[in-house]
């Protein structure tokens, strides 16, 4: 896999999100994704990014454009040093939450993006990496 092009955003307050959401959409105007992948690539920089700032700041979302063989695509990564998630498995579950929202956050980002992983350890931090290929 080759990084071609990379963009950091911290994410230290709630303004972050607002920054994550607009970079995020002037990122992709370098790349040719139909208009429905560009909203869930920007939803997904959302979601990643309001998690970090309920749970876990500060922390960072990474936007990569990335190649595999013939592919090209987008590379999301959040990452942050606030607790871990306890169960990572739990959290992946449509439903599950800890904040009273409708834990839709974390398996709603997996469900938009084509690959997903989810590593965390407790008191270290969490890292949410999510790639979308152009089709």
């Amino acid at each position: 896999m080759e990084q071609t092009t990379l963009m950091t955003i911290d994410i230290l307050d709630e303004r972050g999100i607002a920054e994550a959401r607009r970079m995020g959409r002037e990122f992709l105007k370098q790349l040719a994704f139909r208009l429905i992948d560009q909203s869930r690539i920007i939803t997904a920089i959302s979601e990643l990014a309001r998690n970090i700032f309920n749970y876990a700041l500060p922390g960072k979302i990474f936007l990569e454009v990335i190649s595999r063989g013939r592919k090209t695509g987008l590379k999301l990564t959040a990452a942050d040093e606030g607790p871990g998630i306890e169960d990572v498995s739990k959290a992946l579950e449509c439903g599950f939450t800890t904040s009273g929202g409708l834990g839709a956050g974390l398996p709603g980002v997996r469900s938009l993006m084509d690959e997903f992983s989810c590593t965390s350890r407790a008191g270290i931090g969490t890292t949410i990496t999510a790639i979308k290929w152009l089709k």
